[in-house]
């Protein structure tokens, strides 16, 4: 059986602009393509870049829309967020660490690619704080 696959598209203006930044940049491995779309393969999950003519503006903050991954492996975290440096990737959050000392403590930074979508990559110190710890409230900045 095939594991199930996460999908996701998002906007941009240009695809070779979002091919430069997702395939050289972040190392994302790159499917079909043509001038309306590109298809995308992060860490095993699909991306689909679409072009649109509207608008595209940046997001006030981080909440509430981004999207990005959960490492499991802590060594994965640090080597893209060490890719994201050497590639000089626009850091909408620097890299941090939220609620230290708790059960929810987890590693985390913030990307913005060159259309305002913001990616959230993250490494928690206990697997379990990623669905469960139901008896705690706090989730991100607020």
């Amino acid at each position: 059986m095939n594991p199930t696959i996460f999908h996701l598209a998002f906007p941009v203006s240009d695809i070779a602009q979002a091919k430069a930044y997702y395939v050289n940049g972040l190392g994302c491995i790159p499917g079909r393509e043509n001038r309306h779309a590109l298809i995308l393969n992060l860490y095993g999950h699909q991306l689909v870049a679409h072009v649109t003519k509207e608008p595209l503006t940046p997001q006030r903050g981080i909440y509430p829309r981004h999207f990005g991954l959960i490492f499991t492996s802590e060594d994965d975290w640090q080597y893209l967020l060490l890719r994201a440096q050497q590639y000089q990737l626009p850091f909408r959050e620097e890299p941090k660490h939220r609620f230290v000392g708790t059960p929810l403590e987890h590693s985390t930074f913030f990307l913005e690619d060159p259309f305002y979508n913001l990616m959230e990559f993250k490494y928690y110190r206990d697997y379990e704080a990623i669905f469960g710890n139901a008896e705690y409230q706090q989730i991100g900045d607020r």
